[in-house]
């Protein structure tokens, strides 16, 4: 199954979405989902409850969410994350576009990848 994106508030440009979703990507915001001015937890728990990776530009935060997670053996549908301002939209949608069509939603189930790693 390919991979759904949940956009949280720190990533959610409107010029990536629209580049996403006129290449066939499954793409939901935190703004679409009423999910504005929630912690990064709920944005994990909602995400994952509807099988979303979570798209991010708070590596730092969902990091630690990450490894929280792993510890206590909870599951999450996976996380994508990105330093702010390192990329420009359009460099993050072709990184993107790569890591979905080389990652499927089933492999991305309690992994974090980093965006920097797909050139």
């Amino acid at each position: 199954m390919k991979i759904q994106l949940y956009l949280d508030e720190d990533s959610m440009r409107h010029s990536l979405v629209l580049a996403l979703r006129a290449r066939g990507v499954d793409v939901l915001t935190a703004f679409e989902a009423g999910m504005i001015h929630r912690d990064d937890m709920e944005h994990v728990e909602y995400a994952s409850a509807r099988g979303r990776v979570v798209y991010t530009a708070n590596p730092v935060d969902f990091t630690r969410i990450h490894a929280e997670y792993m510890s206590q053996g909870k599951s999450h549908a996976g996380m994508i994350v990105v330093p702010q301002q390192r990329y420009s939209w359009g460099e993050q949608a072709r990184r993107l576009l790569k890591l979905i069509t080389n990652r499927s939603a089933e492999e991305m189930k309690n992994r974090i990848e980093f965006l920097s790693a797909w050139h």
